[in-house]
């Protein structure tokens, strides 16, 4: 297996030789990069030169600290974006200028080819960033004597790095797929909006000084870059690369995959219902495995953050719960407790909370959807902690205000999250005689089934239990 890596890197490599090569060569693509690659890390040493000198006549000098490391982060991600429209026309524009069809003849193998292609244009976005953050270091050292640690600068070249295979991987596989280059550009908006919106986050942490985060959304990047680099390599085929010119909007066949597969082979609804218990959910066994293990994680994180953010116990109102809690019930002015108004909020919220761990399952290859789905036990995980610390017994406070509902809304969620995964893996997955469109569409379906089937019921039931059962035990356990 090694060795038939390696003869694959070789081979790859000849394209990558070439590739890079010829984009040295053409100064329309290497002048501006340079250009805007000088000009920006020049104006933020500028920036940073004026908000210190500023912020020092306040005496608040933490706030200039804090703002130069994000103006190195963002130094290395302003190459990247600019460097991204070379990945973007990497197949999908040589198609065009009919230049790709002697490459494809070639006696390389599709592999070869996608990681020849891949390689060379993740070249130029990581010199370009490089070559940024070094001007802005300079820049910044001669005018105000800053200098980043070690550890600092290590974990900008880094994440500098991955997100520019990241977005390189994503461009790609866009280019793969797309059937012109003005198609190719505008579907980069869903890789350039969620990346603006991580560097946002970054740059929170960034602010914070609290840089160890940081090697999570690294940690992050580089599992979904290596999904992304599989999407990529599972779909690349270069007779259909040839053939496709262009992709029309197919309603009815789009409906009819999604019905064949929603409906299967069932002829009545009790034939359909058994099909989803003993096909879908025993396919997803593994990714349901996998979130119940994250779920655990989340609780675990939870009860350690107890540790680092202490709540007092006294804020807790335990020597008077049944009048804190009475008020905390009154407070949820969108929750009316013990009606049948209030069961519909609860499961509507829960029922949208799903669905948007989807929406950001579908970009994510589930992984962002998941840690969605584990925020409610990582707070669980941190109020069980605290109320340890307030004398409380964990199966007390668990049996008090989660487990009535529990027993059935946290096995919704584990089934949820694996039919998302599960979801979010098939653009991973190899689909032999089919197109992504019909994989993604088939796995659609299988998660329609069993969010109808399975999921949603379960959250109704939890949320009856929630609404009528959940706060009398709590009353009844801790009123008094």
């Amino acid at each position: 297996m090694i060795n038939s890596l390696r003869h694959n890197l070789q081979q790859a490599m000849i394209i990558t030789r070439r590739e890079v090569r010829d984009q040295f060569r053409d100064w329309r693509i290497i002048l501006p990069i340079l250009v805007l690659t000088l000009f920006f890390p020049g104006l933020m040493n500028f920036t940073a030169e004026r908000v210190v000198t500023y912020m020092a006549q306040y005496d608040v000098p933490l706030i200039g600290d804090r703002l130069i490391p994000f103006l190195l982060m963002v130094v290395g991600f302003f190459p990247i974006s600019v460097s991204l429209v070379i990945a973007l026309e990497s197949f999908v524009g040589e198609k065009e200028r009919r230049s790709i069809e002697p490459l494809l003849s070639s006696p390389l193998t599709d592999l070869q080819l996608y990681l020849g292609k891949l390689f060379a244009v993740v070249i130029p976005p990581l010199l370009a960033s490089y070559l940024g953050i070094a001007v802005y270091l300079v820049g910044v050292y001669r005018q105000i004597g800053w200098t980043a640690e070690p550890t600092l600068f290590w974990l900008i070249i880094i994440l500098s790095s991955v997100q520019a295979i990241l977005m390189v991987s994503g461009a790609v596989v866009i280019s793969v797929q797309a059937t012109s280059a003005r198609a190719a550009n505008l579907l980069a908006s869903f890789i350039i909006v969620p990346m603006a919106l991580l560097l946002i986050g970054e740059s929170t942490i960034m602010f914070w000084a609290n840089y160890n985060v940081l090697w999570w959304a690294v940690l992050g990047q580089l599992l979904i870059t290596g999904l992304l680099m599989r999407t990529g390599i599972a779909y690349f085929n270069r007779e259909e690369l040839l053939g496709r010119e262009l992709d029309t909007l197919n309603l009815r066949w789009s409906w009819l995959v999604f019905k064949r597969t929603f409906v299967g082979s069932a002829q009545s609804f009790s034939s359909w219902y058994r099909g989803v218990l003993t096909q879908s959910l025993p396919q997803t066994r593994i990714p349901i495995g996998l979130t119940a293990l994250l779920l655990v994680v989340g609780l675990w994180i939870g009860y350690q953050q107890a540790a680092v953010y202490v709540l007092p116990p006294q804020a807790l109102n335990w020597n008077n719960l049944e009048q804190g809690f009475i008020e905390g019930i009154e407070g949820f002015e969108n929750i009316q407790f013990f009606s049948v108004s209030g069961v519909g909020t609860v499961w509507f919220h829960n029922i949208r909370a799903i669905i948007l761990a989807t929406g950001f399952g579908l970009f994510s290859f589930g992984v962002l959807g998941v840690l969605i789905l584990m925020l409610p036990f990582v707070i669980i995980g941190y109020f069980v902690a605290t109320a340890t610390q307030a004398g409380i017994p964990p199966l007390t406070f668990l049996t008090g205000f989660i487990l009535p509902h529990g027993i059935f809304e946290i096995p919704a969620i584990i089934f949820a999250g694996g039919a998302l995964f599960r979801l979010g893996a098939t653009l991973s997955i190899p689909a032999e005689g089919r197109t992504m469109s019909a994989a993604l569409l088939e796995s659609f379906a299988n998660w329609t089934r069993i969010m109808l089937a399975v999921v949603a019921p379960m959250l109704l039931v939890a949320a009856i239990l929630e609404i009528f059962v959940t706060p009398r035990i709590a009353l009844f356990l801790f009123g008094g």
